[in-house]
């Protein structure tokens, strides 16, 4: 396993890390199976463990303490998400901080956290949502500067709401904010236009997302797939946009060389950058384990492959009601 620095926090995690949010008990979730993979995922290095509150209501934070309730290796470093009080994901501009993160709710949800993970002290502490229209607001900067003097966290990150990279920016200069989460894959490739160079200014983090398109760019969906009720994939891959998709990938993997996967290929496309200091691909079974910490070897891309690649940019909007 190659291990990258992490911004200015200055700490080593691997380049490819663990995200848990298929273990939240939807989509078929199994906690053994689960289990199973957070353990074999240590054992193989990864060292970078990405959760949430929301995850489950914090079942995803408890597989990972019964993990580590057993494991006597290095303690991985934890990174968990704040979800929003009013429970509206993505963030509205029009919403105001304290419906989603009042000062005492900060910490509440915090204490939780520490309490599903069984730890005193956290990480790396998330805003599950952002709106920078709250950057100005010093309400937010104090109660995350308050868990970082209690020691409840060791750093403070922002996971930005889906293909908006530069709602961030404002907060990320207030000096506060220590990593940033946000989607990037072969198709959205808009955070390295503006958000990667404020990143590299400022010495923040980032943490990669969603390198698979929610499944698009492992080659494995067609037309016909559908997901259980409740899963929002339903709404992400409405027929129109499922069409469009998989045309897409199906003109993306006339680039892809022979003996390179579309899955080994996103995931090394996403690390291309140094400045990207982790990848976190969604993991709840050996195999995935397996197959994805395969690509975090340090190996350069190439870059004949990377300028094919470029080409299948495709900058989308958010729809917010």
């Amino acid at each position: 396993m190659n291990y990258r620095r992490f911004g200015r926090l200055g700490w080593q995690v691997a380049e490819i890390g663990f995200g848990t949010w298929g273990m939240g008990g939807w989509s078929g979730s199994d906690d053994d199976s689960s289990r199973a993979a957070l353990r074999r995922a240590l054992e193989s290095g990864c060292n970078f463990l990405d959760t949430a509150l929301a995850y489950g209501d914090g079942r995803s934070e408890r597989l990972i303490r019964d993990v580590l309730a057993d494991w006597t290796g290095a303690r991985p470093i934890i990174a968990t998400k704040i979800p929003p009080k009013n429970g509206r994901w993505p963030a509205r501009g029009s919403t105001p901080l304290d419906a989603a993160f009042p000062s005492d709710y900060i910490r509440e949800a915090t204490e939780r956290s520490l309490t599903n993970l069984g730890v005193t002290e956290v990480d790396l502490q998330q805003f599950h949502v952002w709106s920078d229209t709250w950057a100005d607001d010093d309400r937010w900067v104090r109660a995350a500067a308050a868990l970082k003097d209690e020691k409840l966290v060791r750093g403070i990150g922002i996971s930005l709401n889906r293909w908006e990279p530069t709602n961030v920016v404002k907060a990320l200069r207030t000096g506060v904010v220590d990593a940033v989460q946000v989607v990037y894959n072969i198709f959205d490739q808009a955070p390295e236009d503006e958000l990667f160079r404020v990143c590299r200014e400022l010495d923040v983090a980032i943490i990669a997302r969603v390198p698979f398109d929610e499944g698009s760019l492992t080659g494995t969906m067609t037309v016909n797939d559908t997901w259980p009720k409740g899963d929002w994939r339903n709404l992400y891959f409405t027929p129109a946009n499922l069409r469009e998709t998989l045309a897409r990938v199906d003109r993306l993997m006339a680039d892809i060389p022979a003996g390179l996967s579309l899955p080994e290929a996103a995931l090394r496309f996403t690390l291309h950058d140094p400045l990207v200091s982790t990848v976190i691909p969604g993991m709840r079974t050996v195999a995935h384990v397996d197959r994805n910490l395969a690509a975090g070897d340090g190996r350069p891309f190439p870059a004949a492959l990377l300028d094919a690649l470029r080409r299948h940019r495709w900058d989308r909007t958010a729809e917010i009601p």
